[in-house]
């Protein structure tokens, strides 16, 4: 039997009811602006009240294609550290998102580190809540959920390049965005979250995967997605991206007001 993803922050993260939840969509997308084609994006994961607007103005501005794949960290701890779902449906409330069986095993397949896995994703967020977001442009995309966990620089690389391969492989780069779902400073000053993550941001735009690597270590940046926005770098570039652009970033402390400890999100296009 194939393998149903229930939502495990509905109703917390965002709204369980599907009418509220879309106006609460609305109100962070812009209908208006020009999509553009991208090869990836990084995208925050945290409650829509805080994150919401950086998520809604930065998938406001890609055209979703036929299939996503999405990077996230694993926060749980449970199941495996580099763990991909080959098959089944996501629910959230506004329907179903079924996994790309055929790219996920490929991907599988040809990679030593990553392994076939549901338990890292039954009670994780960090994909989940990306998928209502582009539901609301899109209703009948597919995924491949991977969650990665702790690991080396060169296993980070070596999964987004070997991902990258097989999307080469089967000719597909027109139809695939890789996303990594990641947000920035934890519970620091609005001061220090700022200053910490521009430097990361900076080696994001760079495409520099090696510098974002080092800059966290360096400044001890709570980037809870540092390792998927390395994999999709290390993608990115395999499938010849040559730019980015930050759209949106913020904290926590820009919605509530309280600057003494905030978390930041940033929103990044790369093409």
């Amino acid at each position: 039997m194939s393998e149903v993803r229930r939502p495990v922050v509905s109703g917390q993260f965002y709204s369980s009811n599907t009418l509220q939840l879309k106006k609460e969509i609305s109100a962070f997308v812009d209908e208006k602006v020009e999509k553009e084609e991208i090869v990836a994006c990084l995208l925050p994961h945290a409650g829509y009240m805080y994150s919401g607007p950086v998520a809604g103005a930065t998938v406001s501005r890609f055209i979703i294609k036929d299939t996503i794949i999405i990077l996230g960290p694993n926060h749980t701890g449970y199941g495996e550290n580099f763990s991909i779902m080959t098959d089944g449906v996501w629910q959230t409330p506004l329907g179903e998102v079924t996994i790309d069986s055929e790219l996920a095993q490929m991907i599988l397949k040809n990679n030593n580190y990553l392994k076939k896995d549901t338990m890292a994703h039954r009670y994780e967020h960090s994909i989940e809540v990306e998928l209502p977001f582009l539901q609301y442009f899109k209703s009948d995309f597919k995924i491949v959920p991977i969650a990665i966990s702790f690991g080396e620089l060169e296993t980070y690389k070596k999964i987004g390049k070997d991902i990258a391969l097989q999307i080469k492989e089967q000719k597909r780069q027109k139809d695939i965005v890789i996303i990594a779902s990641s947000d920035m400073t934890h519970y620091e000053s609005q001061r220090i979250a700022k200053d910490k993550d521009h430097k990361a941001i900076q080696a994001i735009l760079e495409l520099d995967e090696d510098k974002l690597w080092d800059t966290v270590r360096r400044f001890d940046i709570s980037m809870c997605g540092v390792y998927p926005t390395i994999c999709m770098l290390s993608a990115s570039k395999e499938l010849g991206a040559r730019k980015a652009e930050l759209v949106k970033y913020q904290t926590s402390g820009d919605i509530i007001g309280d600057f003494s400890s905030v978390v930041g999100y940033a929103g990044i296009i790369i093409s």
